[in-house]
């Protein structure tokens, strides 16, 4: 079900054994991201449950489901890029059926972030689902 971006994640993962590069992986992918314009980090768009600043701007193009984001943090910025290879491009109908638990299991993730970043991460999840339901 994942997408092929997603799935060079989950292979660089396999190929980084030491979680301190798979760390350094996660932040360097969201040093990759284009920033959020400033114009887009308003109430609207950010998430609730994060420790850190986070936002999350959804659009809709062709049926399909594509998000913006960003954060103050970099391994959440990272996790956000995790997150848009995940959803970023599905058709609308097929983002409330990714079991993101299971795919960023995956990863390892829920092993090796902290309590506050786990919860971070859900909220980011279960913004995306809720943002992709209602425009489906």
């Amino acid at each position: 079900m994942a997408q092929a971006a997603f799935e060079e994640v989950v292979a660089d993962f396999e190929f980084l054994e030491d979680w301190e590069d798979r760390y350094r992986h996660v932040i360097e992918l969201g040093k990759a991201m284009a920033p959020l314009p400033e114009a887009l980090r308003v109430p609207a768009t950010k998430v609730d449950g994060c420790a850190s600043q986070v936002w999350l701007h959804p659009e809709v193009r062709g049926g399909d489901y594509h998000f913006q984001g960003d954060s103050d943090a970099m391994i959440v910025r990272g996790l956000i890029a995790v997150l848009h290879r995940l959803y970023d491009g599905l058709p609308v109908g097929e983002v409330g059926k990714v079991d993101a638990r299971a795919e960023l299991g995956r990863l390892g993730l829920n092993e090796h972030l902290s309590a506050q970043r786990s919860n971070g991460l859900r909220a980011m999840v279960e913004r995306i689902r809720t943002q992709a339901a209602a425009a489906h």
